[in-house]
């Protein structure tokens, strides 16, 4: 089975064969991109196509790497202890397993998605080489070395806020998800929004493009909120002539794309400098 576009998911050719690629070398596929390009979605998508059970490990801040494999619960059983249950001398009662764990010990191959890992401390990744390549780890309270049943395919996203370690990357296949082209985009619309006018797609894609170009935004509006935008105009009944505008005016509606307020300034700005030259 390989993976490509679904009903529901419009996958460009470099990332299926980015996906395909990831699953034949059994190794990581790390996926960077903008966010709201569909990093995330791309896993369950992966394992939709691929008719496997998902797992989602979202890595926080304060995320450790050994909570993917598991964790010892040492209050919990000084406390059974103290009240003297009987739980207390088997020390496995104490151990959560991981998403890592997790994946390993399933019944069948799994697809884990480990979320945003550039998000947690710079040493995270590093923490986890060994046990995605050898795809084993001791568990010392234990004693009991845990092997994965199914090498699971393991989807890695990054929203490059940290750069990773190079030991790191050498162990996983590559892949940045540009921002889609006008006619990729109008599929993944047509997708979402199916029997959309394509006069009232064409002005409001077009738009969109040109607000992206302005030099000195903080935050390009992404995949995720032109289709919020999308679904207001719908919503509204507005047509190609409700959205004609100058380019330095704020488009209608324009909450669901610009998401703060330097960049809502940058165009009350560029609007004002234009007035000022007329």
């Amino acid at each position: 089975m390989k993976f490509a576009s679904t009903d529901s998911y419009i996958a460009t050719e470099d990332l299926t064969v980015a996906v395909n690629a990831a699953v034949i070398l059994q190794r990581p596929l790390l996926v960077k991109g903008e966010p709201g390009t569909g990093k995330t979605e791309l896993a369950r998508q992966v394992a939709q196509s691929l008719g496997m059970p998902l797992l989602e490990w979202n890595v926080k801040s304060t995320t450790k790497a050994q909570q993917g494999l598991y964790e010892y619960d040492a209050v919990s059983r000084l406390r059974d202890s103290q009240l003297g249950d009987e739980r207390v001398h088997d020390v496995k009662n104490y151990i959560r397993k991981g998403k890592l764990w997790q994946a390993f010990d399933a019944e069948e191959r799994v697809v884990l998605l480990i979320d945003e890992i550039d998000k947690a401390d710079i040493e995270f990744p590093n923490d986890l080489l060994q046990e995605l390549d050898q795809m084993e780890f001791f568990v010392y309270e234990t004693g009991e070395m845990v092997k994965a049943r199914h090498r699971p395919i393991v989807i890695i996203t990054s929203n490059n806020e940290k750069e990773l370690p190079d030991a790191f990357l050498r162990r996983c296949f590559f892949h940045f998800i540009r921002f889609p082209e006008m006619e990729t985009l109008r599929r993944i619309v047509e997708v979402h929004f199916p029997g959309i006018k394509d006069g009232l797609l064409t002005a409001a894609l077009t738009q969109f493009y040109e607000l992206r170009e302005v030099p000195g935004l903080k935050k390009k509006p992404s995949t995720s909120e032109v289709l919020d935008w999308l679904k207001l105009l719908l919503a509204e009944d507005l047509g190609p002539k409700d959205l004609a505008r100058d380019k330095v005016s704020l488009p209608r509606l324009h909450g669901a794309l610009l998401k703060n307020e330097q960049d809502v300034h940058l165009f009350e700005r560029l609007a004002f400098m234009a007035r000022g030259q007329r």
